[in-house]
Parts: structure tokens; sequence; C-alpha cells
């Protein structure tokens, strides 16, 4: 083989279709346009979404909401779900072993909702006001 004998495999190429080039092609005239209309003319065409002027659907429906893309990496941990699990000191690792928090997570946040009884010890982990108190009066301690 040659570099001067390399050529495309056969079909796989296809003559451009030449429109508008006379009666005889088959494309002469209106050019596979049909007769009038806005599609008809050069540049003529409409905008994605377009219904005629009748109010597009994208305005008919509601605003709806926004969910930040950063909520996958926050986490939430209960009062509850710290006192049932024996750990003397809890860290992210420790959450993330224990599969109380996704392996995504990056911010645990512990919030008041139930009751600890027992000293617990959190680093790296931020604690609401009511929690802080709870887990102080407790015996714990936040690092």
């Amino acid at each position: 083989m040659e570099l001067n004998s390399i050529k495309p495999s056969e079909g796989s190429k296809h003559a451009r279709r030449r429109v508008g080039r006379g009666i005889g092609s088959g494309l002469g005239k209106t050019a596979g346009r049909g007769h009038k209309g806005q599609k008809s003319r050069s540049g003529g065409y409409h905008k994605v979404g377009f219904e005629g002027g009748q109010m597009p659907l994208q305005r008919r429906l509601p605003k709806r909401g926004f969910k930040s893309i950063q909520l996958q990496y926050n986490a939430e941990l209960t009062l509850a779900q710290l006192a049932a699990l024996d750990l003397p000191e809890v860290d992210l690792l420790g959450l993330k072993q224990a599969g109380l928090v996704s392996q995504l997570t990056k911010r645990v946040k512990v919030i008041k909702t139930g009751e600890i009884t027992r000293a617990v010890t959190l680093r790296g982990i931020s604690v609401s006001a009511a929690a802080k108190q709870a887990i102080e009066a407790a015996g714990g301690a936040l690092v």
C-alpha cells in the first residue's frame, strides 16, 4: 500500500446534494423547500420553543425553586445518632466508616434531635447552638 493509493472505502462518501440547479436535477426552482411561507425564505426560521405566537410551554409552566449542587457535600447528624455511635472521639472519617454519612460528604453538622447522655469529643464537626449545650452538659467537648 502506498500513500498515493489510499482512498475511502466504497460507498462511504456521498456527493453533497446540490439544490437549485435546474429542473433536470429534481431539486430545481424551490430547491426542496416547498412553496411560500417562513420556512421557504432564506434566513426565515424561528427560535427553539416558538409556537407561532402562542405562549410557549416554558413560559406557561410555573417557575419552581432551586436546589444547590453543593447540598450533596453536606450532611446532618442528630444527637440520637451520635449517642448510638459507640466512639469516644467522633470525626468525619469515623462517621463515613460507620455509614452515617455518605462517602461524598465534606461537612457535617450535629443538630439537637434526641438525647445524649455520654461524653463524646467531636473533631472537625460543626454543631448547632442547642446541640452544643446538650453535648457539653453530657460532659463532651468540641475540638
